[in-house]
C-alpha cells in the first residue's frame, strides 16, 4: 500500500471579526448584533456610541471539567451620556448564575432601551 503523507493540522484560533449589522468587518465578537468587548472580568455588550450598553462583571467563578467558568455575573444598564454622573448612568442592574443569563437579559435590556431611546 502506498503511503499517504498528510499535514499536521494547524490550530487556527476562530476569527471574531464578523460581520457588524451594517455590512463591515468588526474586531470584536457580535451576539445579537452588537459588539462583545472583555477587559479582564468586565464584558462590555454593546457600542459606546449608542445611547446605552450593558457591563457584566464576573463576580465568582467554578470549575467545570478542568475549565473556569463564570458563576455570578453582575449586569448593568448604563446610559453613555459623558455629561451623566456615574450613579446616574445606571439605569437597571441585576446578578445572574452564568454568562448566558447574564448576556440573555443584557441583550433584551439593551434592546428595549435602545427602541426607547429612537
Amino acid at each position: 500500500m502506498p503511503e499517504t503523507k498528510t499535514k499536521p493540522a494547524e490550530a487556527k484560533a476562530p476569527a471574531p471579526a464578523a460581520n457588524a449589522p451594517g455590512g463591515e468587518k468588526s474586531p470584536f465578537w457580535i451576539y445579537k448584533g452588537h459588539p462583545l468587548v472583555r477587559c479582564g472580568d468586565t464584558i462590555y455588550y454593546g457600542s459606546l456610541a449608542d445611547p446605552f450598553v450593558a457591563m457584566l462583571k464576573i463576580a465568582t467563578t467554578k470549575e467545570v471539567k478542568g475549565m473556569q467558568v463564570a458563576d455570578k455575573v453582575n449586569v448593568w444598564l448604563m446610559n453613555t451620556d459623558p455629561d451623566l454622573n456615574p450613579m446616574e448612568c445606571i439605569q437597571q442592574r441585576c446578578e445572574r448564575r452564568g454568562l448566558y443569563n447574564a448576556i440573555d437579559i443584557a441583550s433584551v435590556w439593551l434592546e428595549r432601551a435602545l427602541k426607547k431611546a429612537a
